[in-house]
């Protein structure tokens, strides 16, 4: 997690910094008496709770705070949220203790466990949050929004995915009470936090500073004479410079002629305090595990021979009892996680329904020639920044799914054959809020039907999205969309009733091929968009891309390929 020390644009933190506070100054040196620092006040909290969708939560939460700085105002709201993430992390160990020994609902003990290791996480985002807010500026902080908003957004997704584990009726009745209790509280006031640094652009031209400025990445790029980012280390330029000839930290073979027989083994061979890039090469083979990257394990980079022969495989799934986060043959749970030339599977099959090959948590995670294949929920995006490119995606219903805000680049997207009463859906978006930074763009890729499926592609109905939250976002860019999707090209969450669908945003713009015909394209969805609505999707202001992709080595195209 970074700590929240920000390198911003030199030019911009002076007209920021200057006008702001000298225009908060003109109202300090002028406020003669109390009357006058109210109004100053006053402003300041209507102006930034003006775009609050509970506006008197806005003003309950920040009127009270005694300053007309808009930072001390982003201070207070993430302050809140934290506290109710706390209760609601004691009130899930509390209900933890009281069915632990349960033997009717087996299924309880694991929706728990799950919301106490995301409340977590939600928490870690939020120290993250309170760390970069208290030490910065202003306009340290306007310049950080998007980072800010990242990080905010991660929080909804734990609370969301806490909720998501109860599926009993007697599971149930436990997710309402966590939700009444703690749940829903996080749920406003992580919203009403994204709300606020959001507004911090309202604050401002309340003010008449008509500044037009955009809140620019965290870091920006600055290139050297070789071409490589400034801020890129030596042993980055290094690990880039040699390309194909890595040399790994330790080999996993399983034949023996590595230091280690299993994926997980190498994994967890990772340094305690390691600094730098840790990179494990695993052997062609079919490794049957299951494993998770800990949170810890930064800056790890894990290739193999190739998406056809270095192949981590698993099958658990919903259908025989694991929750679906839970099924995930692979997680990562940690920041700057890179795989190369690798497949994750999950091979239960359309049976198994949920059955997750791929799930990632960590920010600025990046994926390169390599390979997620199952069926249902085969790639969760969970949370935070993710990039992919030249990778293969497979699956039947929602099979690439989740809260973070994902790009996925010349890839194919390949459509399997499911059960015989099922329907399929390539994306499943969760962005539960308006302000959420998240959601699914596709860019160039090739959505196509596999070869089981080719023959029966017309008769067998493929959507491209449907909304799995209020605010569900999924955006088509530049596609060769095969005639496998159907005409109307989303579906309500649950038809026929018409759920998510006010505010969903299903895009299209510059897609080719027979399944891109967007004339009769359901009415809830957005439909084709214009090439400046299409560009926010774009690599740089969609996930910052140039402040953390290249270190990765793998390359992106930061604007319209054919457009």
């Amino acid at each position: 997690m970074a700590n929240g020390k920000i390198i911003v644009s030199g030019v911009s933190i002076i007209l920021v910094v200057g006008v702001v506070i000298g225009t908060i100054g003109i109202i300090n040196n002028n406020s003669n008496n109390n009357n006058t620092q109210l109004k100053s006040h006053n402003k300041a909290v209507e102006q930034l709770c003006q775009n609050a969708d509970d506006k008197k939560l806005c003003h309950d939460v920040i009127g009270n705070v005694n300053s007309t700085d808009p930072k001390e105002y982003v201070s207070e709201v993430v302050k809140k949220t934290m506290d109710t993430v706390i209760k609601a992390a004691n009130m899930s160990d509390t209900l933890s203790v009281e069915h632990a020994s349960s033997t009717t609902e087996p299924g309880m003990k694991m929706a728990l466990d799950d919301c106490k290791d995301l409340l977590q996480s939600a928490m870690h985002e939020l120290e993250a949050s309170i760390n970069l807010v208290s030490e910065n500026n202003f306009a340290n902080v306007y310049q950080s929004s998007a980072e800010l908003k990242n990080w905010l957004g991660a929080v909804i997704a734990y609370q969301q995915s806490c909720m998501d584990g109860f599926d009993t009726d007697g599971e149930k009745k436990v997710q309402s009470q966590l939700q009444t209790d703690s749940l829903d509280s996080v749920g406003q006031f992580t919203a009403l936090a994204l709300d606020v640094v959001s507004g911090l652009s309202h604050f401002l031209s309340g003010l008449g500073l008509n500044l037009n400025l955009k809140p620019p990445s965290r870091r920006l790029l600055d290139v050297d004479e070789e071409g490589y980012p400034t801020w890129m280390s030596a042993a980055d330029r290094k690990l880039l410079q040699d390309g194909e000839n890595l040399k790994p930290n330790v080999v996993v073979a399983q034949d023996g002629s590595g230091q280690f027989k299993t994926v997980l083994e190498g994994i967890n061979s990772y340094p305690k305090n390691f600094q730098g890039r840790y990179i494990i090469y695993v052997k062609a083979g079919v490794y049957d595990e299951y494993i998770t990257v800990d949170k810890k394990f930064k800056n790890m980079l894990i290739y193999g021979d190739g998406n056809t022969k270095t192949i981590i495989t698993g099958r658990k799934n919903f259908h025989e009892g694991t929750k679906t986060m839970r099924t995930s043959t692979f997680s990562s749970n940690a920041d700057d996680f890179i795989a190369k030339s690798i497949a994750f599977e999950n091979t239960a099959g359309a049976e198994g329904h949920q059955a997750v090959a791929l799930r990632i948590q960590g920010d600025r995670s990046a994926f390169f020639d390599c390979a997620m294949r199952g069926y249902q929920d085969t790639l969760y995006a969970h949370a935070h920044r993710q990039y992919y490119r030249n990778c293969e995606i497979s699956g039947t219903i929602d099979f690439i799914f989740g809260y973070g805000t994902t790009l996925i680049q010349n890839s194919k997207i390949i459509v399997r054959k499911p059960m015989s009463n099922q329907q399929n859906i390539v994306v499943a978006d969760g962005t539960d809020q308006k302000n959420m930074p998240s959601g699914i763009v596709l860019q160039n890729c090739e959505i196509m039907a596999a070869p089981e499926l080719f023959a029966d592609r017309l008769t067998v109905r493929t959507f491209l999205a449907r909304p799995w939250k209020a605010f569900s976002r999924a955006v088509f860019i530049e596609n060769e969309i095969g005639d496998l999707i159907q005409p109307q090209g989303y579906i309500p969450w649950n038809p026929p009733t018409e759920a998510n669908t006010d505010n969903c945003y299903f895009a299209e713009f510059a897609n080719t091929g027979p399944g891109s015909n967007a004339q009769a394209r359901a009415p809830f969805a957005k439909g084709i968009i214009s090439k400046d609505e299409a560009s926010q999707f774009l690599a740089e202001p969609w996930i910052q891309a140039s402040t953390w992709v290249p270190a990765t080595g793998i390359s992106y195209d930061a604007g319209f390929t054919k457009a």
